[in-house]
């Protein structure tokens, strides 16, 4: 679908445009734009995240949604020591004078801006319980940046949470409970004041009083004035060496003054009077190195990156030092602080920069970031890799169904299925008895003049292509069949699976071979070929023969009879014994002349019959060749009716126990006929000795024979297989 592929890792980086061609595709299949799919996409993935285990670490971010979203920037850069090639958006909030709230979203990944309003209004109503609406107020290419390409704002209206109103006390109880709880609440707002610690600096009784009140409510927070000291009591050296990693400078990017440490990784830095730029570019948020930008985008996480061409030439061909810290403006000094720390996801990036867990402040969290990272590193590695053995598993049991669906489908070629079946199980076939069936035997006229005179590729294609079609029609018509050899072709119906139409199939299937024979040509003549065909019905033994190329083989007269129909035959005609015209006379929809009486080797006198047509069916028919139309036989009218015409799934359903009924009715058969091919479990009456002398007196006759070789090796290849 969409021209992806099926699975995804979850450590892999995809293009942005498999995203998009996914989209496209939900579109068309939910026909709706692509706005509402990426919003609908946006929802979701905040619930992912919430599955994922991020749910505490998204619900910390902020106590309101304004903070919320000016930390996001902080989270991705979290996320980035995991997944390192992560190209998150960067997000802004601006407050505007008439009390409007605007959200600026910058990314290069073009196309995917109609995520935001669904992650941000999914986050308001489950973390804050409030209603959020976004517009968009600008959409447009920001070309003061660098890398990220597309600035989208936003107008984001937030309706406050509504308060629920307290239901009315009525009962005396509820009035006793609320006393009680404002003489606790009393009791908690003494203890306080009893508790309560000189404060820096003096304040009023009233403001203590406040303080008390507004605790009392539960509203500290919201009332809390930090207090700030007269001076800083700190030192400059000793600021210097608490925070080794900062940097202080004016409007104008020149440098006041840096910590120890970056100081000796960044040697130029003591010098006076440089600029910031000269000696760092700014990676994230990808703006241009001016203060106004940096103003812009104070509430966000810094990274700063050394010039590799301003360190010494000692440390040019070391990583270079990135910086990751916050930006705090000092309005009464006109300067801006950078506090920050080294930018590193594991000790192996620590040692290739020439640095220490020393050389970090034992205060700074970077130390145990550092150190844990290194063991989610490790964890990601080995999730990784048990997800591409995973993948590769999946893969690789797919191509195993599709190898084992191709040995099946030749497994069921070579035997019935239930018979496959049963063998596959490691089960023991037992012979059945079939009390009546139809077999016909086919040959090529004249065959062995033809190998005489041709290559023998020659005769394989010629044998090949006259097969295919015969075997097309094995499954129009639903016959079995059994073996080739040579020329030589036998089917048989009602076997494996008894049915009442056996000699109607059968019949049917002679009238298509026929057919099918004069659209194979000759390599001698160039002329279409002609076969002899042969028909007997009768009873047969039918069972598995052999452990190794094992075949369903059919014992008793009726092979060998069948068998001399077609080599006392006449070409291009189907020769019927008496037998089998007896139970297609009764159909009345085949035409059918007699031949007369004649000599059968081993059967003596027997009155034959040509079979010449069906007078119901067309030969496209018989062929398969009407789109639409099949033969149809007499147990297949209860299947196909007008009601499963209209439901082709109960269509399938019916077929599917009908062949399980037909199954058991074969199992049946077989437990009936109780015999075995298993040595001294077939008596005397089930073994026919088979008449394998030449069905010609005069060996000249050789001419008459269907493939030129003595008609002893072809009975006695026959009854030796079957």
């Amino acid at each position: 679908m969409a021209g992806v592929q099926e699975t995804f890792m979850t450590y892999e980086i995809y293009d942005d445009l498999i995203t998009l061609r996914l989209v496209e595709e939900a579109c068309k299949m939910l026909d709706v734009s692509s706005e509402v799919v990426l919003k609908l996409f946006g929802e979701y993935f905040f619930s992912f995240c919430k599955m994922s285990g991020y749910d505490t670490m998204l619900r910390t971010l902020g106590g309101n949604l304004v903070e919320f979203i000016e930390n996001l920037d902080a989270l991705h850069s979290y996320l980035a020591l995991s997944y390192e090639a992560m190209n998150a958006p960067s997000f802004r909030v601006e407050r505007m004078d008439d009390g409007r709230i605007l959200l600026h979203y910058y990314s290069d990944r073009k196309g995917l801006y109609h995520i935001v309003p669904g992650i941000i209004e999914a986050v308001a109503k489950d973390f804050f319980d409030s209603e959020v609406t976004m517009t968009i107020l600008n959409q447009s290419e920001e070309d003061e940046r660098t890398g990220k390409k597309e600035h989208v704002v936003f107008h984001m209206v937030q309706k406050e949470k509504v308060a629920k109103r307290k239901p009315q006390k009525g009962s005396e109880e509820e009035i006793q409970a609320e006393k009680e709880d404002k003489e606790e609440t009393m009791k908690r707002m003494t203890a306080r004041y009893a508790n309560l610690q000189l404060c820096p600096r003096k304040r009023s009784p009233w403001e203590t009083v406040r303080s008390i009140v507004m605790l009392g409510q539960g509203n500290l927070r919201q009332s809390f004035t930090p207090s700030y000291p007269e001076r800083l009591w700190i030192d400059e050296q000793a600021f210097c060496n608490a925070f080794p990693f900062h940097i202080v400078f004016d409007q104008n990017l020149v440098v006041k003054h840096t910590g120890v440490n970056i100081q000796k990784f960044v040697p130029g830095l003591q010098t006076s009077g440089i600029r910031l730029d000269e000696y760092f570019t700014i990676v994230h948020p990808e703006v241009t190195c001016n203060i106004q930008s940096i103003k812009k985008f104070i509430n966000s996480q810094f990274v700063l990156k050394t010039r590799r061409e301003m360190l010494p030439e000692i440390q040019q061909n070391q990583a270079t030092l990135k910086l990751r810290g916050q930006m705090m403006w000092m309005e009464s000094l006109n300067c801006m602080i950078y506090l920050c720390s080294p930018k590193l996801r594991s000790l192996q990036e620590l040692e290739e920069r020439g640095l220490h867990l020393a050389d970090i402040a034992q205060h700074d969290t970077t130390r145990d970031l550092i150190l844990l990272n290194q063991q989610r590193l490790a964890e990601i590695e080995l999730s990784n890799q048990l997800e591409r053995k995973k993948e590769e598993l999946r893969i690789l049991s797919r191509n195993l169904e599709i190898e084992k669906q191709k040995s099946e489908k030749l497994l069921y070629a070579m035997l019935p299925t239930h018979v496959a079946n049963q063998l596959k199980e490691g089960k023991r076939v037992e012979a059945g008895e079939f009390k009546v069936c139809t077999i016909l035997f086919s040959d090529v006229v004249t065959f062995t003049n033809i190998c005489a005179a041709c290559e023998p590729i020659q005769i394989v294609n010629m044998l090949n292509a006259m097969y295919s079609r015969f075997d097309r029609l094995t499954n129009i018509h639903t016959v079995y069949k059994v073996e080739t050899i040579g020329d030589a072709y036998m089917v048989v119906g009602g076997v494996p699976i008894p049915t009442e139409t056996h000699a109607e199939r059968v019949a049917n299937f002679a009238l298509g071979m026929r057919i099918a024979a004069r659209e194979v040509t000759s390599p001698v003549t160039g002329q279409p070929i002609q076969i002899r065909v042969g028909l007997h019905t009768g009873p047969v033994l039918a069972g598995v023969v052999g452990d190794k190329m094992p075949r369903y083989c059919l014992f008793g007269d009726t092979v060998n009879t069948a068998s001399r129909m077609e080599s006392h035959g006449v070409p291009d005609h189907i020769h019927v014994s008496p037998f089998t015209y007896s139970v297609l006379k009764d159909k009345g929809i085949f035409e059918i002349a007699e031949r007369g009486e004649i000599e059968v080797k081993g059967k003596g006198l027997m009155r034959t019959y040509f079979l010449l047509k069906n007078l119901q069916k067309s030969d496209e028919q018989i062929m398969g060749l009407v789109d639409g139309e099949t033969c149809v036989y007499q147990e297949d009218t209860e299947v196909v009716t007008d009601d499963s015409k209209e439901e082709s799934h109960e269509d399938a359903n019916y077929v599917q126990k009908e062949d399980t009924k037909m199954e058991e009715k074969v199992e049946n058969e077989k437990s009936h006929a109780s015999t075995s091919l298993q040595s001294g479990k077939i008596s005397p009456d089930h073994l026919i000795q088979f008449d394998v002398t030449p069905a010609y007196d005069n060996p000249t006759d050789f001419k008459h024979l269907h493939n030129g070789l003595h008609s002893d090796s072809i009975n006695t290849k026959f009854c030796s297989i079957l």
